[in-house]
């Protein structure tokens, strides 16, 4: 883990990093401690009938060996090396599957073959049912681990009835669970979203490699049902949808990951409180193309991150106490997208220490389209390098609201859209060529703080900012005029 230097208002976030550091350091499972665990305490899926061929089902055997693990009040269950074919394996509280090098759980085609848990009521994911297929599937378990360094692959199951046509069990997925890590493996081709889970607390994912798929990482809680204490360390995702995606999150550690997409590297899409994306790389375009766009299967990335609240459908409640640090992005759609809808409000978010070149279609966004403003923003230390081409005529259109993904702007460095205050405090932004529309543009924006804030001159731009009824602005160190309320 690289850790940089960062202020002392950023301590917090160093802390949390150490820490879970050493409990990454201490937890990590080697072949001496599984030689000494007890016999009883150590459980081989080949001494339960497992074959591991490839071509021979294992799913009873799997099963029957957890069931026994369960059974002795816990311990591990062993995958030796081999290729065991299944369809779903459930976990049971206080069992570790530990998937030795050389082993891969592969998911059988037989879609007979694979189960759902249920999800509570009163999620609105309730209703999708057989949706919720997977190759490994967790409901209502406790102290759970799933370890390698060996392989889940989904196989790219096909179903024609299943999402899109094509979608079929997700790699792994667990409802209503507590303390659950999964650690030092990888998941190739999954059929849906690699790892996805509901209203789930104390979720360590650690040193997995997500490759292929769909979504890498998707979780969602509900209204009053948050996902509590999640954390997504030392992880790389080569998706073909969104790396990391969901809702109602609290507590939410995003470090040291590595994230390449043929769509957004994170996406949210409702509220989250307490979310903290440190030290990581975000780079298109995307190594596994995006499998639902067409017979072209497009592979350009879209936003690094895209903060969007109410997008997808109603998801009322809060996006507060953000912060994005120490980010690099390479040839995303845009770097840092926030926005939201009616029923959905947003608090303190605080970009620094970002660096984004090859951006290609949209800067920096901050919008409200809800009746309440979006409350604080700050961008500080922050550096973007568009692509321009831009021209005076794309300016012009009046904005719409936005759909599901970043889209084009009539300012080509950042546009603002009914917020409280906003900061720009030692940023810069420039173009690989030059771009006919303003820099900024900023519409009811009550507080707009430009502290050191840089940006080439392009001929025939008259007005670099573009400034409707903006009730205050503050220029410090830029070679602008400040001229009051506009």
């Amino acid at each position: 883990m690289i850790l940089r230097s960062v202020p002392p208002g950023a301590a917090c976030v160093v802390a949390a990093l150490v820490f879970l550091a050493r409990g990454f350091a201490a937890e990590a499972p080697s072949k001496s401690s599984r030689s000494a665990a007890s016999a009883s305490l150590l459980f081989s899926i080949r001494d339960h009938g497992a074959v591991g061929d490839g071509r021979a089902l294992d799913t009873a055997a799997i099963n029957h060996t957890i069931a026994a693990c369960a059974a002795a009040g816990g311990g591990q269950v062993w995958f030796p090396p081999g290729r065991y074919l299944s369809g779903t394996v459930h976990l049971r509280s206080h069992v570790t599957l530990f998937l030795d090098a050389g082993a891969t759980l592969v998911g059988t085609t037989n879609l007979n073959e694979y189960q759902w848990p249920t999800p509570p009521a009163f999620m609105p994911e309730a209703k999708w049912g057989q949706w919720h297929r997977g190759l490994i599937v967790g409901e209502s378990v406790e102290d759970v681990t799933i370890g390698g360094p060996g392989v889940i692959d989904g196989n790219k199951v096909f179903d024609p009835n299943g999402e899109e046509h094509m979608r079929g069990p997700h790699g792994l997925i667990f409802v209503n669970c507590r303390r659950f890590t999964i650690r030092d493996l990888s998941i190739v081709d999954a059929a849906n979203y690699a790892v996805y889970f509901e209203v789930s607390d104390q979720v360590a994912v650690r040193n997995v490699t997500i490759t292929g798929g769909w979504d890498g990482v998707h979780f969602r809680g509900a209204p009053g049902h948050d996902c509590h204490d999640v954390t997504i360390l030392g992880c790389q995702f080569y998706t073909g949808d969104d790396s990391i995606a969901g809702r109602y999150w609290d507590h939410v550690l995003i470090s040291d990951c590595i994230v390449n997409s043929s769509c957004n590297g994170l996406r949210l899409i409702g509220p989250a409180t307490r979310l903290i994306v440190h030290d990581c790389l975000f780079y298109g375009p995307g190594r596994q193309p995006h499998r639902t766009s067409g017979p072209a299967r497009r592979t350009n990335m879209l936003s690094g991150s895209i903060l969007q609240p109410g997008a997808w459908d109603p998801t009322r409640g809060t996006l507060d106490d953000v912060l994005i640090s120490d980010v690099t992005m390479h040839d995303v759609a845009s770097p840092v997208t926030i926005w939201t809808k009616p029923g959905n409000s947003v608090g303190r978010v605080t970009v620094e220490r970002l660096s984004a070149t090859g951006v290609y279609r949209a800067a920096l966004s901050v919008e409200s389209w809800a009746d309440a403003p979006i409350t604080n923003v700050v961008f500080r230390d922050v550096s973007v390098e568009f692509t321009g081409r831009g021209t005076t005529d794309q300016a012009r259109p009046p904005v719409r609201g936005p759909g599901v993904d970043a889209r084009p702007l009539p300012a080509w460095g950042l546009y603002a859209r009914n917020v409280e205050r906003l900061a720009l405090e030692n940023v810069r932004l420039s173009c690989g060529e030059d771009d006919g529309r303003p820099v900024v543009r900023a519409e009811g924006v009550r507080q707009l703080d430009l502290d050191d804030f840089k940006f080439p001159r392009v001929p025939g731009v008259m007005e670099p900012l573009a400034l409707t009824n903006v009730g205050k602005l503050n220029l410090r160190g830029t070679d602008l005029p400040s001229t009051g309320p506009h």
